[in-house]
């Protein structure tokens, strides 16, 4: 005799969800990226706050979920929030997505997690697509360490200040840009980090178009220069971690710098500058610098 089995969880059409705000992943190109348990998730919530309420209804109609939407984007997550929070205090359940990816990295949600957070409502994230760690997995860097950085500014000096200021970060670096933006953003990250670094260009994840690219960053400039499709979709650029230099390169190094130094000024100064330039201690330089100059 059959023994007749339950349906599993992941197939129920109404699941029962508790009061909480629910923190959704959703694909970030291909639909069918979308967790059993985010479609569950959606399916039984009362509302889905949404940055575009009309790039939402796509994914939802695809997959038949039939939930009111509330815009929550950038310039009203405050007051969108403010609504949330009243919802979730009445018992209501409510499942907050971006246009792709996972909301609050980069991209709206955080300032609202907090806020509900603070309200003392519950908070239920569900794991899914991101396009940093999608980008990662397919690179081939071997670093330990990667700093995600999201998108950079916009305004020119601005960008190529907060580039100089990763320059010596021990660490792959992960970028997001627009298609406006990436030649003029690997145009400065190509001119102020290490020409020895690698970038990985990907574009377009898990669309039709996908293309992932890995070059030596100073080559990386003429390669979306060299075909304008190379320049369209949305980007994650992906720059290896800094190459480390052993104890006798560094060696050699500061000795060069020191005795260049010691060329053109006296000792004290010489000294002075090639403590700031290597970030040696100073007085293992100057003993260094009197062996050098009374071998001259």
């Amino acid at each position: 005799m059959d023994v007749p089995v339950a349906n599993p969880p992941y197939l129920s059409t109404s699941p029962s969800l508790t009061p909480a705000l629910y923190v959704v992943a959703t694909p970030i190109g291909n639909l069918g990226d979308i967790t059993l348990r985010a479609l569950e998730t959606l399916r039984g919530v009362d509302l889905v706050a949404c940055e575009d309420t009309r790039h939402a209804k796509r994914l939802l109609d695809h997959y038949g979920v039939r939930v009111p939407t509330l815009a929550l984007h950038q310039h009203n997550e405050n007051a969108a929030a403010e609504k949330l929070i009243r919802l979730l205090l009445e018992g209501q359940r409510i499942a907050l997505i971006s246009d792709a990816g996972t909301p609050g990295v980069s991209d709206p949600g955080a300032r609202t997690v907090a806020a509900v957070r603070a309200a003392g409502c519950r908070i239920v994230p569900l794991p899914g697509a991101s396009a940093a760690i999608t980008a990662l997995c397919a690179s081939g860097v071997v670093d330990e360490h990667f700093l995600f950085v999201g998108f950079l500014p916009a305004k020119v000096g601005a960008r190529k200040t907060a580039i100089t200021a990763l320059t010596s970060v021990n660490a792959a670096l992960v970028f997001y840009e627009a298609p406006h933006r990436v030649l003029e953003t690997v145009r400065d990250l190509a001119e102020l980090l290490q020409p020895e670094r690698e970038i990985i260009i990907a574009r377009e994840l898990t669309k039709l178009f996908e293309q992932i690219e890995r070059l030596q960053l100073p080559q990386a400039l003429a390669w979306l220069e060299a075909d304008a499709n190379h320049q369209r979709g949305e980007f994650v650029l992906i720059i290896s971690a800094p190459p480390v230099k052993n104890n006798s390169e560094l060696e050699v190094e500061t000795e060069r710098v020191l005795a260049t130094l010691l060329a053109e000024l006296p000792v004290k100064q010489a000294v002075k500058l090639a403590t700031e330039i290597t970030g040696q201690p100073k007085n293992a330089l100057y003993a260094r610098a009197l062996a050098l100059k009374s071998e001259t």
